[in-house]
């Protein structure tokens, strides 16, 4: 089953890239834009911890870790689920009727039928660069590599099942722009280190929405800041969040009324 899905992916992922032949000027001015907007808040980071000498307890080196590890996190949710941002026209079109009767599964056509993979060009520096800064910070370990790593797929579940309860709002709703545009919003907080904020925001962004789980966290477990319950509870918060949306996801489909009703 797995290696069917990813066969279909791979199909799916062809499809979605020969459409920069078709712009390539476009893709690629926007592919620049992207690198600039990144270099221009690094730079800002850089100028903003070296003149304080600290932020919220923590030095360049770990400042830069929080800042690439969100880049990680949001880079890869854009390159999987853009498909997500043109769901709003299939329902309002009628064409979501068309996948209903494909012999694939809905959700999973849903969330990746559109895989940017211009996106990917940024993540091969940029977890050169999340290497190069763990190196300049002591205390990091093995284990907390495991930790990191595991927790940042944890990340991305969690990032997964917001785009999952957009899809089902879309459904719902048939709206979907100011939702993704609030998910935007929210995960931009998590460029620095959740610390920053005052309680009660900082416990609101840490598991409430949860930005602090899929941003923050991971970084601090990497740092060796984190104790064993804090994990734990960033694990339940994922899976939590996952069977949530899930639910939702079933409970918005059930509700689809075709085109043609």
């Amino acid at each position: 089953m797995l290696h069917k899905y990813f066969k279909v992916w791979l199909h799916l992922c062809s499809s979605s890239f020969q459409t920069f032949f078709v712009s390539r000027v476009g893709s690629i001015l926007f592919l620049i834009g992207k690198i600039l907007r990144f270099i221009f808040f690094l730079g800002f980071i850089i100028l903003l911890v070296s003149k304080t000498s600290a932020l919220a307890g923590f030095d360049l080196w770990q400042i830069l870790l929080f800042y690439l590890t969100f880049n990680l996190v949001d880079s890869t949710t854009q390159m999987l689920f853009r498909e997500v941002y043109r769901f709003r026209q299939q329902i309002v079109s009628g064409s979501f009727d068309l996948i209903l009767v494909k012999p694939i599964n809905v959700l999973f056509r849903s969330l990746f039928g559109w895989t940017d993979l211009l996106d990917s060009i940024n993540l091969v520096p940029l977890i050169f660069m999340i290497i190069f800064v763990a190196t300049k910070i002591a205390n990091i370990t093995p284990l907390s590599v495991i930790l990191y790593c595991s927790l940042i797929i944890n990340s991305l579940l969690i990032a997964m099942s917001f785009h999952i309860i957009v899809l089902a709002l879309a459904i719902l709703t048939t709206e979907i722009d100011h939702a993704v545009m609030i998910y935007r919003d929210f995960t931009s907080m998590g460029r620095f280190p959740i610390d920053i904020y005052k309680e009660p925001l900082r416990s609101f962004v840490t598991f409430a929405i949860p930005i602090g789980v899929m941003m923050t966290i991971p970084t601090k477990a990497l740092m060796g800041l984190l104790n064993t319950s804090i994990v734990l509870v960033s694990f339940t918060i994922g899976f939590a969040i996952f069977i949530g949306s899930i639910m939702l996801w079933r409970f918005a489909l059930k509700r689809y009324t075709s085109a043609s009703s």
